[in-house]
């Protein structure tokens, strides 16, 4: 088994992004907590993670839920107090993978086929 890092994780899944940003606001409000990154399902299910001591993750995800709950969008929410691995790891992992394939593989792969920033103009046509 995983030594976790002693902190409590906290998740908040809400069918849209406007009730997932409102749970969190409400949560990071509340109590002295680190709101990370989200995660996109499916379909708009979203879910963002939380993370502190137990008692400050317990009150910040209430606080969220009950935002989510007051917006009709709250799917499900879980505290874990210890969980046995080290999240925030797995976390950052997910966000840098999602980060890469969601904003910038487009421009890079542009960049990567002779792409510029700015459009060519065309050459002027040469008289004989």
């Amino acid at each position: 088994m995983t030594e976790g890092n002693g902190q409590a994780l906290g998740m908040i899944e809400t069918m849209g992004l406007v009730a997932l940003i409102a749970a969190a606001d409400a949560a990071a409000k509340t109590a002295d907590v680190k709101v990370h990154t989200y995660e996109k399902a499916d379909a708009g299910i979203m879910t963002v993670y939380i993370y502190g001591d137990v008692s400050s993750v317990q009150e910040a995800v209430r606080a969220g839920m009950e935002m989510a709950k007051t917006l009709g969008k709250l799917l499900h929410y879980s505290v874990i107090p210890r969980p046995a691995f080290d999240f925030t790891e797995w976390i950052q992992k997910k966000t840098a993978v999602k980060g890469a394939t969601a904003s910038g593989a487009p421009a890079a792969a542009a960049k990567a086929a002779g792409a510029t920033d700015a459009p060519k103009s065309p050459k002027p046509a040469q008289e004989s």
